[in-house]
This record gives structure tokens, sequence and C-alpha cells, in this order.
């Protein structure tokens, strides 16, 4: 898989966020490239989130603050979304993380960054912005130590 291109410095606050909270999907994503199920489930001696789960984790992450927070609807967090069970295969977690990023996108654009929280966040969208860059550069970083580990693959 090609590294994508670095975010542009865009004038469009909104887009400027968007691209680099684009980039870093990119770069967890990048690191289940090429993984079976199996090593997608693995943990270094049980004491890191397994690479698939840190991908369901962050999809459920945007679900929570964006339809949750940002929109009001009803969401639930669960520590089983760290350890998903078998029937979470790489093809399905990264084509869920895939439409989870691309309905938040749609959210995005539809409303203003200075928008509260509707369920009673005392935060911002664009607050809301930052705070998913924030975690999923965190566990881009983890996921590059889970790779690491795991097979030895290490980069971007």
């Amino acid at each position: 898989m090609p590294e994508p291109a670095f975010p542009r410095n865009l004038p469009d606050e909104r887009e400027l966020l968007l691209e680099w909270l684009g980039y870093l999907r990119e770069a967890v994503l990048r690191k289940v490239t090429g993984i079976t199920d199996d090593q997608g489930h693995w943990t270094p001696q049980e004491r890191l989130i397994p690479l698939l789960g840190i991908v369901n984790h962050l999809t459920h992450v945007e679900w929570r603050w964006i339809d949750g927070a940002m929109l009001g609807h009803a969401v639930h967090r669960s520590d089983a979304e760290f350890s998903p069970g078998p029937d979470l295969t790489v093809a399905r977690a990264v084509a869920a993380y895939r439409e989870r990023a691309a309905k938040t996108d749609a959210i995005v654009r539809a409303h203003p960054l200075d928008q509260g929280s509707i369920s009673g966040e005392s935060v911002t969208l664009r607050w809301v912005l930052l705070h998913l860059i924030n975690e999923t550069a965190r566990h881009a970083g983890h996921a590059d130590a889970v790779r690491e580990l795991l097979d030895g693959v290490i980069g971007e």
C-alpha cells in the first residue's frame, strides 16, 4: 500500500482537520495490510491491544463522538471493542472503519465547527475533531508497536 501524501496546509480549517484525520486513519490501516485474521487478533504476551482491536476501537470512538456526543444518538462503550471475537476479520474491520470514516466526514462537512454537542457534552465539533485526531494518532503509534512485535514490519 503506497504511503499517502502528507497533509497539505489547507486554508479551510474543516478540510485541514479532516485531511489530518484521514492521514492518521490510513497510518492505522497500513498496519493491518497484509496480515491474516489470526495475526490481527494476536497480542504480545497479552499486554497490548491487538491490531483488530485498535481498528475496531477507533471505529467505535468515531461513532460515539460523532453520532453520540454531536448528534445525540444513543451510544455505549464496551471494553469488548478492544478484543473483538474471532468473527471480526481484517476485511470486516477495515470495511467498517472505512464506512465509519465516510460517515464521520460527511457529518463534519454538514455542520459548523463551532456547533456544540447535542448530548450535553460541553464541546464543539472542532474539539471533537481534534480529539479524534489525537485518539487516532495515539493508536497509530500503538499499532506500529504491535505490528513490529508481530512480524518486524516497521515504518509509517
